[in-house]
């Protein structure tokens, strides 16, 4: 007999925040192990093994491009389902973590350029603290284990989802270089056929996969940043959905996340985190440390991140437009805005967009990633630990 659709659903938003709890731990150990290597004895075997030559790009490059086109089309799959058949499935669902990602976004930005006012070529970085990375906030929202609401960690999932979106529709509208037409040309056609298929709704994943490897090829030649392939390619991926009923497991989409999630998770980002994080702070300068890039987005993450979502979802259930998060005290909110302020993978990604990689500016931008989402975390997890103490005095 099918199970009821609610605790099917349950079932399946709880492996997927569990995957990518356990996924962000291991994301914090490659973070370290990247800040060992970068500054210890091993440092310049680290940074020459991330500019092999392999295939006429660096080991980096290859990580950057291919292996993010992985992630990238992890997350096409999560915001497309969430969506069609997820929990912002409805206008209703996504007042909340919609106005929420957008005013956490808006308003690092803001604080980047307020700092960076006075060095212009610092500006075209404004987009590096509007970031959230999904699996570190909630890997350390679960060393909470259960004294964290359930909702919190669906509204954190939610508003990451939005917030990847507007990260994709920034690379693409900001991030690209100079456009080669014909390759574009062949990736408008390429996604031209994606589109048919989708609307065909063909159930042989093969054919997505092909063209979607073929997309990759002629979005990395025409100049747009060929991660975005994989988003393209995720959101043709049907998925078989019925009212009433549980989601189809063997829908493409379905079939696609759960098998790459995985790999995602425990390899992918990780390895990105390792190729990514190293920084050699050795040596480095008060002045270096209060540079206005490195301020801007460490202030963006840790203080613009906190002022835009909590202000956001306090100032809506003050108007009554919506409900606090079930079961959430003000102070859990408050610790929810804050581990938003961890922006690790897609901060470094977009860095290394905005700087080019390997720049003096990437690696100052690097320096404000980390400081910014390591303050946000480890405040994040006190607030969020003295609230369930204030709980339990007030019981």
């Amino acid at each position: 007999m099918r199970a009821p659709l609610p605790r099917l659903r349950f079932s399946i938003i709880r492996q997927l925040l569990s995957s990518q709890a356990a996924g962000g731990q291991i994301l914090m150990l490659s973070a370290a192990l990247a800040m060992f290597a970068a500054n210890s004895q091993w440092s310049a075997e680290y940074f020459h093994l991330l500019h092999v030559d392999v295939a006429g790009m660096s080991l980096l490059h290859w990580i950057n491009d291919a292996l993010m086109a992985v992630f990238f089309l992890l997350v096409g799959c999560e915001i497309k389902r969430e969506f069609v058949d997820g929990e912002m499935a409805s206008w209703p669902r996504r007042i909340l973590p919609g106005v929420a990602a957008a005013a956490g976004m808006a308003v690092p930005a803001l604080v980047y350029v307020a700092l960076n006012l006075d060095a212009p070529g610092n500006l075209r970085g404004w987009a590096i603290p509007t970031a959230t990375d999904i699996a570190f906030a909630l890997g350390v929202m679960a060393l909470l284990g259960d004294r964290v609401p359930g909702s919190l960690k669906l509204l954190l999932t939610a508003i990451a989802v939005i917030d990847d979106l507007g990260a994709i529709l920034v690379i693409a509208a900001v991030y690209t270089s100079d456009l080669a037409v014909p390759a574009l040309l062949v990736a408008a056609a390429i996604t031209g056929a994606l589109a048919v298929l989708s609307y065909r709704r063909v159930q042989w994943l093969w054919a997505y996969i092909l063209l979607g490897i073929a997309l990759w090829v002629a979005i990395h030649a025409s100049g747009i940043h060929a991660t975005l392939a994989g988003v393209i390619t995720a959101l043709a991926l049907p998925i078989r959905t019925t009212p009433g009923t549980p989601e189809d497991t063997e829908s493409p989409l379905l079939r696609v996340e759960h098998a790459i999630a995985p790999w995602v998770s425990f390899a992918i980002v990780p390895i990105f985190g390792f190729a990514n994080a190293g920084v050699d702070v050795r040596g480095l300068s008060l002045d270096a440390a209060l540079d206005p890039l490195v301020l801007g987005i460490a202030a963006g993450l840790l203080i613009g991140k906190q002022i835009g979502i909590f202000g956001a979802v306090w100032g809506l259930a003050k108007a009554g437009i919506v409900d606090m998060p079930a079961n959430a005290t003000t102070r859990q909110v408050w610790g929810l805005a804050l581990l938003c302020g961890i922006g690790f993978t897609m901060s470094l990604f977009i860095s290394a967009l905005a700087f080019g990689e390997g720049s003096p500016q990437e690696a100052a931008a690097k320096l404000g990633i980390i400081a910014g989402s390591l303050a946000s975390a480890l405040i994040g997890l006190a607030v969020l630990a003295g609230s369930r103490r204030e709980d339990r005095s007030a019981a």
